[in-house]
């Protein structure tokens, strides 16, 4: 017995020596992204780290919060005031079109999936409505409303991975099923109207009446609500092409990690977006730069990005083709409250 003990008491000794180097290693690893000879790395880093949904803390330990807003200013997209013009959409109903396509997409540090709808009236938003502590896997969004495949959504309370309750605003078939846009700077409501034309409008400070007014007047029937802010606070962007010009950069621009990102082309043809990163696959992720890159190349005239991260995910057919970095959620995702989903043929 004595023996075993002492067998025991040494493997604990060897896992807690071990545990304790890893965390030294990762320590002084971190230490040198903050403070070592590539400012091109330490930026890279802390914009990478404050995109995070728990990581944020992280930078603070290394640097002071002036240092880090220094770093967010200098890595930012710039301003973009310019407002979707809806003449430039014109919707081609062809029957010769495939009506989903599913392509590769990939870049030096990540690796997505591009799904391709050429009828945009099939596009519509899933959601767990009413509102409840908890949200649902994307797969279960996507079967429950009926339709085929998908994309995670908008803005949401992700802690402990409940995903019960958006962010800002969401529209559902034209009924407003959340409102309120309290609190939170930079609001954009993204989706599509009833001339299935992708809309992408600022709605910051709006209260629930002119909420209510905007989305009557503009005919907005399915939309989510992601942020453009650049902060210690939060750091996300939203407006990726307008009107074919594409967003500018400060600097990197942004960090590299998963994203979600819809699009949409002159002839009305639907872009949804998804890339893999934080180590999965051995890839960082796509910066704001590679999204921008990667819709124009398919023809985006119009482009926003979505909510990304630990979200991010596609379903389609029956699978998962990009969902959660972690390994718990290889064939699944995290929980949320929203998502973008494509009917099939009818």
């Amino acid at each position: 017995m004595k023996k075993a003990l002492i067998i025991i008491g040494k493997i604990l000794s060897f896992i807690g020596v071990t545990i304790l180097g890893l965390v030294v290693t990762l320590l002084v690893l971190v230490f040198l992204f903050c403070h070592g000879p590539s400012l091109k790395a330490r930026d890279m880093f802390v914009t990478t780290m404050l995109e995070t949904g728990q990581a944020k803390f992280v930078v603070k330990i290394f640097l002071s919060d002036k240092k880090v807003k220094e770093i967010v200013k200098n890595n930012s997209l710039k301003d973009m005031d310019a407002e979707v013009d809806t003449s430039l959409i014109e919707v081609n109903n062809s029957d010769n079109k495939e009506p989903i396509i599913i392509e590769e997409v990939n870049g030096g540090t990540f690796r997505g999936k591009m799904m391709i709808i050429s009828d945009p009236s099939k596009v519509f938003l899933a959601t767990t409505y009413p509102w409840s502590e908890y949200g649902q896997e994307l797969d279960k969004l996507v079967k429950n409303s009926g339709a085929i495949g998908g994309v995670n959504g908008g803005l949401y309370v992700s802690t402990a991975n409940k995903g019960g309750y958006p962010i800002g605003v969401v529209v559902s078939k034209g009924e407003i099923q959340y409102n309120n846009t309290g609190g939170y700077n930079g609001l954009y409501l993204i989706g599509l109207d009833n001339n299935n034309l992708l809309r992408i409008i600022e709605i910051t400070g709006k209260s629930k009446t002119e909420v209510e007014n905007l989305v009557k007047t503009e005919g907005i029937r399915d939309a989510v609500t992601f942020q453009d802010e650049y902060s210690d606070k939060n750091n996300h962007f939203v407006k990726l092409i307008i009107n074919g010009e594409k967003r500018e950069l400060n600097g990197l621009g942004s960090g590299k990690n998963p994203r979600t990102a819809i699009g949409q082309r002159k002839d009305g043809t639907i872009l949804l977006l998804v890339t893999d990163g934080r180590g999965d696959g051995a890839h960082l992720g796509a910066s704001a730069a590679d999204l921008i890159k990667v819709m124009s190349d398919y023809g985006a005239v119009n482009a926003a990005n979505l909510d990304g991260g630990s979200s991010t995910s596609m379903y389609y057919n029956g699978e998962y083709l990009k969902t959660s970095v972690t390994m718990y959620y290889s064939n699944s995702s995290w929980r949320i409250p929203t998502a973008f989903v494509v009917r099939g043929d009818e």
